[in-house]
């Protein structure tokens, strides 16, 4: 919004009190509160998003489907503790001791029919561990022996469905057809997922993944405190030093439109370039200048610096924010044309998802614009509130230090 259709629009306000930009005593101890609460309320040890990749492959004119199943050490030892010794390590001998656990595991909740008939699962090679984005992974050969070539495959995939279920498959086909395709598999789903091999299913893969940026969005909780600290001033003009309330909120929504769209685009920009593989930088960096332009953008609201173009501060950190689920679909490697469709819509998704948020959090907020419980507790209390959630995030993402079980 410029400068003149700011100073217009406030002009048209009604005499309300404004809010000074110190911080209250009152704000920073409410803030303290919530967080105690959160921290008391919150389990032990919280779920954290976690992948595991599974590729299959189903040749023409072969009952066999060969399969490979990459798991995070971290979800195993989370399930099945391979940290015999409680050393805060997994080595290669621990790793090797719980092989058959790990197939047995891995074996009773990735499940394949073809047909409508079960496929038998063996293990298909030595165990190996590699490196992805987010961490070392198990690698564990597979072969499905079904009763003839198949035409359509059902896929029940329930990996770490009673431990975490933030947990997704990205999974990886290349079918009879000659062709490729992508899904995600939630483990929490009540059916198999079924792929009909003599076809494709651009559509379907497009559906998938809008699907999947919004809950990218809505479980990304950094993301979403990010969101917010932008949004809690898009009802209140600043003025002279004050916070006063906005009087129009068709300015308010197209201000709001900004933020949103910015951050979108520039989400879809890194998303892009990493998963194309253009540009790679350290997960470990990443997530933790995530959670600092979570702690700026917060702070932003308490001691502003930057006024009415917040769309451009979104833009500027979206950029870093879109490196997030880039490592995850880079992973899949697949061809041009399905990697196209997925990133589309999962870009949309991700639009979605935050409009979605907008559409709850801008009416309400616009009511109580005025209110001495927005201005105070809402606005001062809840961007104080995220400055100390998402400094304990930066401590820990930054330093590997583990402060708390439950906002990491």
């Amino acid at each position: 919004m410029s400068g003149a259709s700011t100073v217009s629009a406030v002009s048209a306000v009604s005499t309300v009190s404004a809010v000074k930009p110190t911080v209250p005593l009152r704000g920073l101890i409410a803030a303290l509160l919530l967080l105690l609460l959160l921290a008391a309320a919150a389990p032990a040890r919280a779920h954290a998003t976690s992948e595991a990749y599974l590729s299959l492959s189903a040749r023409a004119g072969s009952a066999t489907v060969v399969a490979r199943l990459d798991i995070a050490l971290r979800d195993l030892d989370e399930a099945l503790a391979l940290d015999a010794d409680g050393n805060g390590e997994i080595t290669w001998g621990e790793l090797r001791a719980a092989h058959a656990a790990i197939a047995a595991y891995a074996g009773a909740r990735v499940q394949l029919a073809a047909d409508g008939h079960a496929c038998a699962a063996s293990v298909a090679g030595e165990q190996q561990v590699v490196e992805h984005g987010s961490g070392m992974f198990a690698v564990l050969p597979l072969a499905f022996e079904c009763a003839a070539p198949p035409r359509e495959l059902a896929l029940d995939y329930r990996l770490f469905a009673d431990s975490n279920p933030l947990h997704r498959g990205l999974l990886k086909l290349d079918n009879a057809a000659a062709t490729t395709r992508s899904a995600v598999l939630d483990p929490t789903a009540t059916q198999p997922q079924r792929f009909t091999l003599a076809q494709t299913e651009g559509w379907r893969t497009f559906a998938t993944y809008v699907g999947q940026g919004v809950w990218h969005i809505w479980i990304g909780i950094d993301h979403i405190l990010f969101l917010v600290a932008l949004l809690l001033p898009a009802v209140l003009w600043r003025r002279e030093g004050h916070w006063l309330a906005a009087a129009s909120f068709t300015a308010v929504f197209w201000d709001v439109l900004k933020v949103v769209t910015g951050f979108t685009l520039a989400h879809s920009i890194t998303l892009t370039l990493a998963t194309l593989g253009w540009v790679t930088l350290p997960s470990r960096a990443v997530e933790s200048v995530i959670a600092a332009s979570v702690v700026l953008a917060a702070a932003n609201n308490l001691w502003p610096l930057v006024g009415g173009r917040r769309w451009l501060v979104a833009f500027g950190f979206g950029l870093v924010h879109g490196f997030g689920f880039a490592g995850a679909l880079a992973e899949l490697g697949l061809p041009q044309g399905a990697l196209a469709l997925a990133l589309f819509g999962f870009n949309v998704g991700v639009e979605l998802g935050q409009l979605a948020i907008v559409v709850l959090f801008l009416p309400l907020a616009f009511a109580l614009r005025g209110t001495r419980l927005y201005r105070g507790a809402v606005f001062i209390g809840g961007s104080a509130a995220i400055v100390a959630v998402a400094s304990l995030w930066f401590a820990e993402r930054a330093f590997g230090v583990q402060l708390t079980g439950w906002f990491g």
